[in-house]
């Protein structure tokens, strides 16, 4: 439409007269696609990719032995900032499958459906509540799968799990995201469990799967995943004669398959029955993960294992790179793991993070009748978004150099300005990125903005951007201007600067109840560890029984850095998220293996005690506190504490307390 045409429609509209019907092909040409999901705050597919920021990944450890090949990856981060660094690395040919294809292989992701209610678990206790819900959903959502198409290989396959009450919207999304003529299947999970006599509505008893592939090319192996044949089942469908040969074995006349003319072939009964019966797109033979199932990690929505391993094997060989990008219990890298395919996962909960580790650490496969340890291949932990600053300075200069860049979403392309040299561009202007390790103790103060522009003048453009350590700069202003040239203070450890980017700085936020164990979070930026300060006391007490069998974890006090992020003001303990326990924490592997997990607002109600059962506890017991950020406080208490080893029931019980916290000093958040 041209703009005289365009100012033609206005006018009738305007006068409110009839439009003739020859306007039906210029408002809707049929070259277009024939509708469209419109909502607000629908972003263009090219503004997802141009604007999401991508984070560097830290290297927090490595799990197994540390080999020089590919180690899988389980990253805590914003998943929608993850893949944009994801991207990144397939683009640079760093993110292959065994047999070199750069991209990965499989996508499948169970997320959050959006249903503005509580669901009810086994116990009937409220188990999550997701708390997004309409056009925020479908967006949050759709941006996420624009990254994901642009990270499949060229065969790749993607699932999507939902329920019946978001299916629709996600399906004309991804319909306009991978193409109609992509889409595959809608997979519907059927499940067996308590049906009730309700007046309003039949019995809601399946979940839905979309399946799309991400080219004509992708294909699935039906042979993998076929259901086995009973053989008098198998017997009576074949609707053929059985003959015998003269060893007495069953075969039958074969024409499935044979083109028009040619005979049919000798095809034995026993090869018929092994290939299995085809799988068709509704799955009723797949039961929910209920009570004791030894499948259960305690994580809230966790799917069965069986579900996920039948759409791992279905599109995907041994050597391929499988991903989760909401990785909750971990269910998907277990199965990934005990195919031989490699993964990665991702989520933005310390609760998930712990989750899958434990489990990936306590693997178990089937063998014969019986269960056997399943040792897991190399894979690493990364933070991404949320970053330890102490081990950065522990880097070496390149090292230190290209995380700098990165982290800021710097172009790394050295250059000399007025015989200055400088690192790369930030949105078009020079970027110098500060060694403090080669000039140790010297500080960036006004003069030494001054001397630089000096050397630099007009030449460098109306802005610079320089990197370093917060505590190098000697000037409090984000950025000084000479002469019409603002000069960026980029500081590290700093959040990240609005001017820089179209979205204010957003955190990630963990759950505070086991209802919002499973919120959407959407965070901008990056930002810097701070451990919380913590008080408390560790001692015993009476449970039912009347005697000293309990152990008790009383907060005294917590406060978090988090609190200055926040507009309203945050009390003493307010911005605890949660506390998890490992009950019998070996100090030699120094891994902490999750067994329990208390939300603060449990925590608040019972007086800001942690109760737990001493029977359970061993040795030594780690306890993490979290804070709504995901920034952590470690403490390791050992058992005598509680009344074991050394030190007797009913002793005086050990004290561990921090002095309360200063009130934090008010700063312009970045």
């Amino acid at each position: 439409m041209d703009d005289e045409q365009r100012l033609e429609i206005i006018r009738l509209l305007k006068s409110k007269e009839e439009i003739s019907p020859e306007w039906a092909r210029i408002l809707f040409p049929p070259e277009k696609r024939e509708y469209e999901l419109v909502y607000h705050g629908k972003e263009r597919e090219e503004d997802i990719i141009a604007n999401t920021l991508a984070v560097p990944l830290q290297k927090v450890r490595t799990f197994g032995k540390n080999g020089d090949g590919w180690h899988n990856k389980l990253i805590f981060g914003d998943n929608l900032q993850v893949m944009k660094s994801l991207l990144e690395m397939k683009r640079a040919g760093k993110l292959c499958n065994a047999d070199g294809t750069p991209g990965v292989r499989l996508i499948y992701i169970d997320p959050p459906f959006a249903t503005m209610q509580d669901f009810q678990g086994a116990d009937e206790q409220k188990a999550y509540q997701d708390k997004i819900g309409g056009a925020r959903f479908v967006e949050f959502l759709r941006k996420r799968l624009v990254l994901m198409r642009e990270l499949l290989t060229h065969d790749g396959a993607i699932y999507v799990h939902l329920d019946w009450k978001k299916a629709h919207y996600i399906k004309v999304a991804m319909d306009e995201i991978f193409g109609e003529s992509n889409f595959r299947n809608e997979l519907i999970w059927h499940y067996p469990g308590r049906e009730m006599h309700i007046n309003t509505k039949f019995n809601a008893k399946h979940e839905t799967i979309l399946f799309y592939a991400r080219s004509s090319t992708t294909s699935i192996n039906m042979a993998n995943v076929a259901v086995p044949y009973d053989k008098v089942e198998r017997l009576k469908g074949l609707r053929r004669k059985v003959h015998r040969d003269a060893s007495g074995k069953e075969w039958v006349w074969e024409t499935r398959g044979q083109a028009a003319g040619q005979e049919p072939y000798k095809r034995y009964v026993d090869e018929i029955i092994s290939q299995g019966r085809p799988l068709s797109d509704v799955w009723s033979d797949l039961q929910f993960l209920r009570g004791n199932h030894p499948e259960r990690t305690g994580y809230p929505t966790q799917k069965p294992a069986a579900l996920v391993e039948r759409i791992v094997r279905a599109s995907t060989g041994e050597g391929d790179l499988v991903m989760d990008a909401f990785g909750g219990s971990g269910t998907t890298c277990a199965v990934a793991e005990a195919n031989k395919r490699r993964w990665i996962g991702i989520d933005c909960g310390k609760l998930a993070i712990y989750t899958i580790q434990k489990r990936m650490l306590n693997l178990q496969t089937e063998v014969g009748e019986t269960l056997v340890p399943l040792k897991p291949r190399p894979f690493d932990l990364y933070n991404a978004g949320l970053y330890d600053f102490s081990k950065l300075k522990e880097l070496s200069w390149d090292a230190w150099r290209f995380f700098a860049l990165q982290l800021f979403q710097c172009r790394d392309e050295p250059h000399k300005i007025g015989g200055i040299q400088l690192d790369g561009y930030l949105k078009g202007s020079s970027v110098l990125v500060f060694n403090h390790q080669k000039q140790p103790g010297v500080r960036i103060d006004e003069d030494s903005i001054q001397s630089m522009h000096e050397a630099l003048g007009s030449k460098v453009g109306s802005r610079m951007f320089i990197i370093a350590p917060a505590l190098v700069f000697d000037f409090q202003q984000d950025y000084l201007t000479l002469d019409g040239v603002r000069y960026f203070a980029l500081r590290i450890p700093y959040s990240i600067i609005h001017e820089l980017h179209q979205r204010e700085f957003a955190a990630l936020k963990q759950p505070a109840d086991e209802m919002a164990v499973n919120d959407t979070v959407d965070a901008v930026g990056f930002d810097f560890i701070r451990s919380p300060e913590l008080g408390y006391v560790a001692t015993v007490a009476k449970g039912k029984s009347g005697k000293p069998d309990e152990g008790v974890i009383r907060i005294k006090t917590f406060w978090s850095e988090a609190a200055v992020r926040d507009t309203a003001k945050k009390a003493n303990r307010e911005t605890l998220s949660m506390v998890m326990l490992d009950f019998d924490f070996d100090s030699e592997s120094d891994v902490f293996d999750l067994d329990a997990v208390f939300y603060a607002e449990a925590i608040q109600g019972a007086g800001w005690e942690v109760r737990f059962p001493l029977e359970s506890v061993g040795e030594k017991v780690m306890v993490v506190f979290v804070d709504i950020y995901g920034n952590e406080a470690r403490e390791v208490i050992p058992a005598a504490t509680f009344g074991f080893g050394k030190a007797k029931a009913g002793a005086k019980p050990a004290k561990k307390a921090a002095k309360p916290a200063k009130k934090p000093q008010k700063k312009s958040r970045k």
